[in-house]
């Protein structure tokens, strides 16, 4: 099964995301991974990475199609691929519609975490995460341990706060968001393959409620 997720920074699919990997053996394809993993790589497709990013340009949509045609002909045993970050333009749909089309695939779902605004910002100005893991922490639902040791994986960290988890350049970062984004609500509908979910319910309320979407 490969599937889409949908939702603007803070939703929480990556928390989401890391579930279906646990859960169905899925693989995580999210854009930001996968370049930095390719500027190390050494690869053909690697190196013209590093060259753009150490430019201080974007990187093009073809690059980020052929990295991904890369994990999808890589093979191995896994339950599909999730797309984190990708697509974000109805160019970027379609060119990702095609390879999969290319590689004999398809894509069985887009899910929307659909979140209230000013409940979002709320709680992604209380956020911070652990330092050697990344697990979520938030001063309201679930705060930092007292002993400072991360409940997931057990270790003395040091718990950090992104830069712009502000008011200010969230509310940004949001309409940049849905402004990309509501074209691809319209396009996947279409398509009959947009389920929404509401991602402000509690971490296993959304799972089951994404299990459900997915049948």
């Amino acid at each position: 099964m490969n599937i889409i997720l949908l939702g603007p920074p803070g939703a929480g699919k990556g928390t989401q995301a890391r579930i279906l990997v646990e859960e169905r053996n899925m693989v995580q394809l999210s854009t930001g991974d996968m370049l930095r993993e390719a500027r190390t790589s050494g690869t053909e497709m690697g190196k013209k990475v590093a060259a753009v990013m150490d430019a201080g340009n974007l990187v093009t949509d073809e690059i980020v199609i052929g990295l991904i045609r890369e994990k999808l002909e890589a093979g191995g045993e896994h339950g599909g691929f999730i797309f984190d970050g990708f697509p974000r333009t109805l160019a970027q749909a379609d060119a990702l519609g095609q390879l999969l089309k290319e590689e004999g695939q398809t894509l069985d779902a887009v899910v929307e975490m659909q979140v209230d605004d000013d409940e979002l910002v709320g709680r992604i100005t209380a956020r911070s995460t652990c330092g050697n893991c990344g697990e979520v922490y938030n001063d309201n639902t679930k705060p930092i341990p007292a002993d400072g040791i991360c409940t997931s994986c057990g270790e003395k960290a040091e718990f950090k706060r992104r830069a712009d988890d502000n008011e200010e350049s969230l509310k940004t970062r949001l309409l940049a968001y849905y402004k990309q984004t509501s074209p691809l609500l319209g396009y996947y509908y279409a398509k009959g393959n947009l389920a929404t979910v509401n991602g402000l319910g509690e971490i296993d309320e959304v799972a089951s409620a994404i299990k459900s979407a997915l049948g």
